[in-house]
């Protein structure tokens, strides 16, 4: 089977390039380039540097596979970046990677395999996919959770098509790290010791804050730190540095004390509403974008639904509202559910679905 590889350069893409070389398929590395490489200068992270695309060539060659960089500048200032400005400044939190991995490793990634005669993309997620007859008796294309759950990244995928899926595939989503990186050391592979990127590709220093005002001057205007009741504690410099849930940076305290976390972003308002931990739970959220795996459900089913890459999923009712929209209704109070993340819906380790948590007024 001819495969298209997506190459990052690092250790999990490369393995997942030399284990399907390994079996005998006819491999094609693609290495995205995200932005302007000219003059050798680095804007971004850890990620997708010059010297990842490096690296990529240079697992190519090691296992004997063509390799190719392919410009996504311009989906990628389109479908991540400017999306990820427009989220804060909207006062939502949002997940870049969820939209690059959808948008751009597989829509678009997709378009230039059919174009390389491809039959299938692979990529270096700790996820699975197989099929499985669905309540009908129909074989479903099914997401699952990768078999290392420290490393499980079906969170990320859940937007995910039956056509996207079909042709989808994940070598390493069967494998712990360790054994990863076991293999290339094996394999001899150039990254067999490369650290894994631990931050936001585009944000090289970490200070997205400074990142979002740079592009977007407005987010940079200050308001009001207010309690529950609307009484002025403080002021900051712009809501696109607070997410909900965070106690730390507020720069206020409580009259008794006790800790305060940002509980409300109001843009409009420029107002960041603060309070005690216990005003954070809630016990249902609206979702919107939502994408059921396979299929819309006729009723509200039951479900386990995970509001964070790093949050335990946990035990919700789930209703689709029709529009791409749900409700989820969680059997116990959940901490921080944060507009503009992600709620994935999952039946054991199957994917059923997830959207973009609204924001709850």
């Amino acid at each position: 089977m001819r495969i298209v590889v997506a190459m990052s350069g690092g250790v999990d893409s490369s393995v997942a390039a030399a284990l399907l070389a390994d079996q005998g398929h006819e491999v094609i590395g693609l290495s995205m380039q995200l932005y302007d490489q000219s003059g050798g200068e680095r804007t971004f992270g850890s990620c997708c540097t010059l010297d990842d695309l490096h690296d990529a060539r240079r697992v190519a060659a090691s296992i004997a596979v063509p390799h190719y960089i392919m410009n996504f500048e311009r989906q990628f200032e389109a479908e991540v970046v400017s999306n990820f400005v427009r989220e804060y400044t909207a006062g939502r939190t949002p997940l870049p990677c969820a939209h690059c991995n959808a948008d751009l490793k597989f829509a678009t990634l997709a378009e230039r395999a059919r174009g390389l005669g491809a039959d299938a993309v692979a990529t270096g997620h700790y996820a699975r996919v197989d099929r499985a007859p669905d309540a009908d008796g129909r074989l479903r294309w099914r997401l699952r959770r990768g078999a290392d759950a420290a490393k499980d990244q079906s969170y990320f995928l859940f937007s995910l098509t039956q056509d996207q899926l079909a042709r989808a595939v994940f070598p390493v989503g069967d494998r712990h790290k360790d054994e990863v990186r076991a293999y290339a050391r094996q394999r001899g592979l150039p990254v067999a010791e490369k650290p894994d990127s631990q931050e936001i590709c585009f944000i090289p220093d970490g200070d997205y804050a400074s990142f979002v005002a740079a592009r977007a001057p407005e987010a940079a205007i200050g308001g009001s730190i207010v309690d529950e009741a609307g009484r002025r504690l403080g002021g900051h410099g712009g809501v696109h540095r607070f997410t909900i849930g965070q106690r730390r940076g507020l720069g206020v305290a409580s009259a008794s004390g006790a800790p305060m976390y940002v509980l409300a972003l109001h843009p409009v308002t420029r107002t960041v509403v603060v309070g005690p931990k216990t005003s954070l739970e809630r016990t249902t959220l609206t979702a919107s974008g939502v994408n059921w795996i396979a299929g819309e459900p006729e009723t509200a089913i039951e479900a386990a639904a995970q509001i964070r890459h790093r949050h335990a999923a946990a035990p919700a009712r789930v209703r689709s509202l029709g529009s791409g929209r749900a409700e989820v209704v969680f059997a116990a109070p959940q901490i921080a559910v944060t507009p503009g993340q992600a709620v994935v819906f999952y039946d054991g380790d199957a994917v059923i679905g997830g959207g973009w948590i609204e924001n709850d007024g």
